[in-house]
């Protein structure tokens, strides 16, 4: 028996989409979501409003001209930002958002900031002029169990800044745990995004039986009772809580390897396993508000005014496992069970 719902087109509020051959693999993979806010962890990092532009420019070429996607671009946030040029690219349209990455917190974060003070001004000045903050919550104090650092980003540097600057408006990107969850609930004022991945998987799946690499990723995922917080959180209707997927592609061979990757490349089946998700939840009213609604109301847009269905059928939702990029591959995301929740665009 077929179950139906139509939403609203989402949106994907945290999407890596890479460059060159990489970009021309997976854009077209990203065709459900209507925008997506653009990552700048380029090699090297996207710093400028002309970088930003010249890169939105690389990427709209890349998309099939059946996929509408419109890319949201962001500046890589470093304690060398100017603050007048990034000011002029949000009021020029080119950026929607900054991006901060403590350095060497994740994958091409090399750049990224090590002293906060030295960007306070390039913060006061995104509080006045409202550009929206985007924020890897994880510290590098190599003293912090990885499994906690998280919690002390929290403590160390987020909370620090919100009361530093109260005007600033933050996003806590792909959060992890309880701690973020009951960090961002007593706010105002603030998003945060909850990946795909981390609503499925915990740590045993990276590590039970043996290393599975196409399941680690940074911030990695934590205990079941963070993963069961997440869901909670995702599917409450709380609308400071929106998709961003993180969705992020890395050649087999990068994955594979001594010192693998992290990232999961969860773009192409991303809708049909969050209906899932909701689904199990007895939550699939609110799917549309996590997915589609939460996140504009958070960056001050209207929602997309067209729709995707979802049917639920007998037979799973058939998706690649592998898909070529160049001369490489890369492995798509596997949540562990049948994929029932089919996306269609209604007729």
């Amino acid at each position: 028996m077929t179950q139906t719902l139509t939403i609203r087109r989402p949106d994907d509020w945290h999407l890596h989409l890479r460059d060159g051959e990489m970009l021309a693999a997976v854009a077209s993979y990203s065709r459900h979501f209507g925008r997506a806010i653009i990552m700048p962890n380029l090699v090297p990092p996207v710093v400028t409003g002309a970088q930003a532009a010249a890169y939105r420019d690389r990427i709209l070429a890349a998309l099939p001209a059946d996929v509408t996607l419109r890319p949201l671009m962001t500046l890589y946030l470093t304690e060398g930002t100017d603050p007048a040029d990034l000011v002029a690219a949000h009021a020029a349209g080119i950026i929607t958002a900054v991006k901060l990455y403590p350095a060497g917190a994740t994958t091409n974060s090399a750049s990224g900031v090590r002293d906060f003070d030295k960007v306070r001004p390039v913060l006061e000045a995104m509080a006045e002029a409202g550009v929206p903050l985007c924020m890897h919550g994880e510290v590098t104090d190599p003293t912090v169990d990885i499994f906690d650092r998280e919690a002390a980003f929290i403590e160390r540097v987020l909370d620090p800044v919100r009361r530093a600057t109260p005007g600033l408006r933050v996003v806590m990107e792909h959060i992890t745990t309880a701690d973020g969850v009951d960090y961002v609930m007593s706010q105002r004022d603030m998003g945060a995004t909850i990946t795909t991945h981390h609503l499925v998987i915990n740590r045993n799946h990276i590590l039970a039986g043996g290393i599975r690499p196409h399941y680690y990723c940074l911030p990695v995922a934590k205990r079941e009772t963070h993963r069961l917080a997440l869901r909670r959180a995702a599917t409450s209707g709380d609308d400071r809580f929106f998709l961003g997927t993180d969705s992020a592609p890395h050649p087999d061979k990068a994955k594979e390897s001594a010192c693998g990757c992290a990232g999961c490349f969860t773009a192409p089946n991303t809708m049909s396993i969050l209906a899932q998700v909701f689904d199990e939840d007895g939550a699939l009213e609110r799917l549309e508000g996590f997915t589609s609604l939460n996140g504009p109301a958070f960056y001050r847009l209207p929602p997309n005014e067209d729709h995707i269905r979802l049917v639920k059928r007998d037979a799973p939702a058939l998706y690649p496992t592998h898909i070529p990029a160049g001369a490489e591959t890369v492995t798509v995301f596997d949540p562990g069970f049948p994929l029932l929740w089919h996306v269609e665009d209604p007729a």
